[in-house]
């Protein structure tokens, strides 16, 4: 691997959720000569790289000291998605995030950016803290209040980057509500779709929690919910782009609610509607989001002009096509699942790494 002249791309949690499903993206643009890093443990989530195309994997805390101690070892990389982090919106080691989100966020964006890669990585709505209206990427930081520590790991590293001038030739993104296919490790920290499913198979009925606002009825609290394939697609194409930079809200921007979420949910599966509306645990009372929505016009200046595809078509594609059957990404077998989405429009293209090289 090492003296490679050929240009790489470097992608961080790739096991997960968002990571997976943007190599995903990348073998579909016709790009594959990709080192994956993630920690994969002793859970399941490396299934989800048996279908993708990559040149190398390479275990977290390995990758970290090696380019600590020979920065030129993994050759040219014209790219770095990083998308790795303790994404527990529970987490309470405080410490631990600040080393993990931060720290080792750090020490990443130095390196890439000292080899002229483009740097692309994961922020989070979750910076947003209780604000419920103008979720604008051009808020001052220091009127953003995050609810958990997570969402301020993600806020300190926004905050560096920004001092640090990192953000002129970086970007960074936002990310919604993402769901969809390759979060079947997250466990507790799964999309509502996917707890709700089998919820439902097993019981006849999703729970969802009772609203705590006067001015709010069960199931009326609203979420940006974005389908996983559609954040993927704005990310490599951020990736690609020759001009963008700074940070970027990733949603639909569209605020729907829970009761929303719930009928696309039972109308994919073809159930009547049945929702049981429970209790949220005290510890979540006061840090409890009401009301999100993104803001997307900066992604759409920046020239991203494909449609967001629609709630309830992405429940659809996930349940039926993913859930159903226990499916992958990459490993879509069902013989009677939807046509992909893409493949629908025609649009999948062919684009060189070199495309992913620094401005």
């Amino acid at each position: 691997m090492n003296g490679t002249n050929r240009s790489r791309i470097v992608v961080t949690g790739a096991a997960g959720l968002i990571g997976s499903a943007l190599v995903w993206q990348l073998n579909r643009d016709g790009v594959d000569d990709a080192i994956l890093v993630d920690r994969l443990g002793c859970g399941e989530k490396w299934r989800h790289l048996v279908p993708l195309r990559f040149s190398d994997y390479c275990e977290a805390d390995d990758f970290y000291e090696r380019i600590g101690r020979e920065p030129e070892a993994f050759g040219h990389i014209s790219a770095v998605y990083h998308l790795g982090a303790c994404s527990a919106t529970t987490e309470r080691d405080a410490a631990y995030l600040v080393r993990n989100n931060v720290g080792r966020s750090q020490a990443l964006a130095g390196w890439a950016l000292g080899r002229g890669a483009r740097f692309v990585y994961a922020s989070s709505a979750a910076t947003y803290g209780a604000r419920e209206t103008d979720l604008r990427e051009d808020l001052a930081p220091d009127s953003l209040r995050p609810l958990n520590m997570y969402g301020y790991s993600k806020h300190l590293f926004d905050q560096w980057a920004r001092r640090e001038g990192v953000l002129e030739l970086a970007v960074g993104i936002k990310y919604f509500n993402v769901f969809g296919p390759n979060e079947d490790h997250k466990g507790d920290m799964r999309s509502v779709v996917a707890k709700a499913y089998d919820q439902i198979v097993h019981t006849g009925a999703m729970q969802l929690f009772a609203s705590y606002r006067s001015d709010i009825a069960d199931g009326e609290q609203t979420r940006d919910f974005l389908y996983v394939k559609d954040a993927v697609a704005i990310t490599a194409f951020l990736g690609r782009s020759r001009t963008a930079a700074g940070l970027y809200n990733v949603g639909a921007g569209v605020a729907r609610t829970w009761n929303d979420l719930a009928r696309s949910i039972f109308a994919a599966l073809g159930r009547p509607k049945r929702v049981d509306y429970v209790p949220m645990p005290e510890a979540l009372r006061e840090k409890y989001q009401y009301r999100t929505q993104a803001t997307i016009d900066r992604v759409r200046a920046a020239g991203y002009t494909s449609p967001i595809t629609s709630l309830e078509d992405g429940v659809r594609d996930y349940v039926r096509r993913y859930l159903a059957h226990g499916a992958l990404l990459g490993a879509e077998t069902s013989p009677d699942a939807s046509p992909d989405r893409d493949a629908d429009n025609g649009r999948q293209s062919s684009v060189r790494t070199s495309d992913w090289a620094a401005k």
